[in-house]
């Protein structure tokens, strides 16, 4: 199948032609005809590429054309890099023109300053003449598929596709729904809630194809729902959220006839007159529109209902849920294993003899499992399986992918995938190249939202305009794909971040979106997927195999590669075969080799001079970094965090003035390296490790070079303060990182402390203050308060803060706080024996008093202060 990279490419290529080519044409000579030329049979495909999308799902021909298509476009994105590489280093001083040339190219990053070996401008030439060549060729084809230009928002063929629906429901057919039924039911006969004066929304929220339609069906069909509503109402909305067309289905059902009416104003008039007064339930099944102003309009004329109404809503997009302000939302989740099997084995035994059944039984019960509670999944692998009558047959398809079935029964196959497939040409296209990716991890794999967003930068699918980074466009992406359930089983581990999963039926969609292109190596398929003819083809490549597996050499066929994620464990190979993968594989963007035993990354990484993302967490024997990272001017995130061995970072690191991500915490770096204040670009620092002395001060960045990381953001920890560097710490300029949420500051139990800590300035809105180890000294005396709020904030205000931790040493015995006019909790962690503390907090906006609180806490004790103040006020 096609996919929308291509447009991205596409779009790539235009702009950079369109811009390059007119600033810097001198570059190659002879090349401006042929990129004249390019752009515009690029320009002339890609205003069809939206009929060739939909057309290949059943023509081979375009299929094939879109592949051809595809590659080249890889191949002209290589040259554009090579390119802007050779017109930075055209221009001189590379560090002092790389603001101009981010603003000509945003999307393939800062060109590359520190090239060694800049490409030749007659290669390049060559290089562009025959991507032209090819791309006209492609172009000339094009004509012969009959693709047209179309626009989307008025595609009907997409309209037709979406499926209508009917109250109707054979409830001797559905499975394990039970629960979810009277849940539902109970909700549609309470008491209308307050907020909602008569009318409660209900929203059923799930995957296409989970079971919504049906469970509404259930509700609407109950006894008792029958006699609670005296008009019941069910219109499947579908296709776009059609007011007129909604408003009429509404008057059909009241007054049992449509009206001669055309305009809505009139429509929705008298839709009022027949509800007034009138206890109804309305069921908008399948509603996939955001618009809020199209829903106001016909709530506004159900609002004259008798209490008690209800409006049942079932979508796939939790953000329609949100739009639609629902008083009760319900979660649609998989059916069990049992469920699931019983769909299957209504469908699949059905007309069977016992002896037969028994014989297939076991084998059919595993392609259930298949299924991973998707009834509908369930459904169309039953209804395959009623004409497979030998046993040999039944292992074929249990053997299968699902979205290989079509070499089986093809119609079967794009039926289980229209739910999916609907929802997917519903969604922007920069997120359907963001969801498409995820086709190159393994099923079941956890995925790490941050470190996705940072793969899908590395591969240049987003861009940040204005004040918007990519980083947040990638965030409203995730966002987007959770809402709609293309990902599941969220879970949030604080500093770690959000993990998720793909549905096991989603991920086999997605790899029927991305054949030949992403690719998952295992034990399992080692040998059929590294000996394929088209592995040459393969751009995604996840490998998952077992320390005692030698890497595959035929890997190295894959030329094109973006993106490798080697996930094994032992793997005592990796270490001497990453040499030749950086050698071969010069165009990878993304490369994971986290949680692995290897203790260096080879000098040969500098041959990826298109790297952008480098991810070797937890590579807990890695001891060094090489000195050729400087040629990775490209690099955006670079993560060693965990990594125990590495006791610091190459002095080059500071020239990857690209660098947007360096995230070190618990690694073994003890310093950081002298000029990182060059790294303007980066909005992740997580931690700051302020030099001990000793050898290393020499070539050790001090505090005060984080005055000019202005974008730093997220959660920040600055290790190892010491009294010595107060100078220093004046000049950080803390408070001037409007980005940061949480601030961890570690001490060192030093008596100087609290002259430190006056001059680290948190900024403002904070959500998180951590302090270790602090040292200062103190009386218990009501006039003193050694760590105050009002003199580490000099405006005496730390308004946004509502968490606070602070883990102390026996010295200290007063803790003062004030102005924290949000502070819900604070816990302290004393490391004596025992320690007296007196609480100051004084809510300076709202002219409480000053409250005290004495608490002694033992030592491994958590005391959570909050709950023991007591609130006065004077007036």
């Amino acid at each position: 199948m096609a996919e929308p990279l291509i447009a991205l490419l596409l779009e790539r290529i235009t702009m950079v032609l369109s811009q390059q080519v007119q600033e810097e044409v001198n570059l190659v000579r002879g090349v401006k005809k042929q990129a004249d030329k390019l752009e515009s049979n690029l320009k002339h495909i890609q205003s069809v590429l939206e009929d060739a999308e939909r057309k290949q799902v059943k023509e081979k021909a375009i299929r094939e054309w879109l592949d051809k298509l595809k590659d080249v476009c890889y191949d002209m994105d290589d040259v554009l890099d090579e390119w802007s590489y050779a017109l930075t280093w055209k221009t001189g001083d590379a560090e002092e023109n790389i603001h101009n040339q981010q603003k000509r190219c945003s999307f393939l990053g800062f060109p590359c300053f520190c090239l060694n070996q800049v490409v030749q401008r007659r290669d390049i030439a060559l290089k562009i003449k025959d991507v032209s060549e090819t791309v006209d060729e492609i172009a000339n084809e094009r004509a012969k598929h009959g693709l047209l230009q179309i626009n989307k928002a008025t595609d009907h063929e997409l309209q037709q596709q979406k499926r209508t629906s009917t109250s109707q429901v054979d409830e001797l057919d559905v499975y394990g729904r039970d629960d979810e039924k009277k849940i539902v039911v109970s909700k549609l006969l309470a008491e209308s809630s307050q907020e909602a004066r008569n009318m409660d929304v209900i929203s059923l929220v799930g995957l296409g194809g989970i079971g919504k339609t049906t469970l509404a069906q259930l509700a609407f069909n109950d006894a008792e729902v029958r006699t609670h509503f005296e008009k019941k109402i069910w219109v499947c909305v579908s296709e776009a959220f059609d007011e007129v067309r909604i408003a009429k289905a509404i008057l059909e059902e009241l007054e049992g006839s449509t009206p001669n009416l055309v305009e809505l104003q009139s429509l929705l008039q008298r839709v009022s007159q027949s509800i007034k007064g009138k206890r109804f339930l309305l069921v908008l099944d399948d509603v996939w529109t955001e618009n809020h102003e199209h829903w106001e309009q016909l709530k506004r004329s159900l609002t004259g209902c008798a209490r008690g109404s209800r409006i049942l809503v079932t979508t796939r997009n939790a953000t329609v849920a949100t739009m639609m302000r629902t008083n009760h939302r319900i979660n649609i989740e998989t059916l069990s294993d049992d469920a699931c099997r019983s769909i299957f084995n209504h469908l699949a035994f059905h007309e069977r003899g016992k002896d037969e059944c028994e014989r297939l039984t076991d084998i059919g019960n595993e392609i259930a499992n298949k299924c991973k509670g998707l009834p509908l999944a369930a459904k169309v692998l039953g209804g395959l399986m009623q004409s497979k009558r030998t046993r040999e047959e039944w292992e074929c398809v249990l053997s299968s992918e699902l979205w290989r079935l079509d070499e089986v029964d093809e119609d079967r196959v794009e039926q289980l995938f229209v739910p999916l497939l609907l929802s997917y040409y519903d969604l922007p296209s920069v997120v359907r190249r963001c969801f498409l990716y995820c086709a190159m991890f393994p099923k079941d794999y956890s995925m790490k939202k941050d470190e996705l967003v940072k793969m899908w930068m590395a591969q240049g699918y987003l861009k940040g305009t204005g004040n918007r980074d990519m980083e947040i466009v990638g965030e409203d992406c995730f966002q987007v794909l959770a809402a709609r359930s293309f990902f599941q089983d969220i879970q949030n581990y604080n500093r770690y971040g959000l993990q998720f999963k793909m549905h096991d039926i989603v991920h086999d969609f997605a790899q029927s979106m991305t054949e030949n292109e992403c690719l998952t190596v295992d034990d399992n398929n080692l040998g059929e997927a590294t000996m394929k003819t088209s592995i040459g083809r393969v751009r995604h490549l996840s490998m998952m195999l077992p320390g005692e597996t030698s890497f595959p050499s035929s890997i190295h066929r894959a030329k094109g590669l973006r993106s490798l994620l080697i996930g094994n464990n032992g793997d005592p190979w990796l270490g001497a075969a990453l040499p030749d993968v950086m050698k071969q594989l010069t165009c990878i963007r993304s490369l994971n080799v986290s949680w692995s035993s290897i203790k260096e990354i080879p000098k040969e990484v500098g041959k990826l001079i298109h790297l952008r993302h480098l991810n070797l967490r937890g590579c807990r024997e890695l001891v060094s970094l090489p000195e050729t990272m400087c040629d990775l001017c490209n690099l955006q995130s670079l993560d060693v965090v965990w990594c125990s061995s590495l006791n610091e970072l190459p002095p080059v690191i500071v020239k990857l003035i690209n660098l947007r991500h360096l995230c070190i915490y618990d690694s073994g770096v003890a310093f950081m390296p002298k000029g990182i204040e060059r790294l303007t670009c980066l909005r992740t620092l997580d931690c700051f490790m302020v030099c001990g002395g000793g050898e290393n001060e020499s070539k050790a960045a001090n505090l005060r070079e984080l005055k000019n990381l202005h974008h730093i953001g997220g959660t920040l920890a600055i290790k190892n303060l010491r009294g010595g560097g107060i100078e220093d710490a004046a000049e950080a300029q803390l408070k001037n990182k409007k980005r940061l949420l949480c601030l961890d500051l570690y001490f060192n139990h030093n008596h100087e402390d609290e002259n430190l800590i006056e001059l680290l300035q948190p900024p403002l809105d904070l959500e998180r203050l951590s302090i270790y180890l602090y040292g200062g000294q103190s009386s218990m005396g009501d006039s003193q308060c050694p760590f105050s709020l009002t003199t580490f904030i000099p405006t005496g205000k730390l308004v946004q803060v509502e968490h606070i931790l602070t883990a102390v040493g026996s010295g200290q015995t007063s803790l003062g706080i004030k102005g924290s006019c949000n502070l819900s909790s604070l816990s302290v962690f004393c490391s004596s024996f025992s320690c007296h503390f007196r609480i100051y907090t004084d809510d300076m906006e709202h002219d409480v008093a000053v409250h005290t609180a004495i608490l002694t806490l033992k030592e491994g004790f958590e005391g959570q202060i909050s709950s023991q103040f007591h609130h006065s006020e004077d007036h």
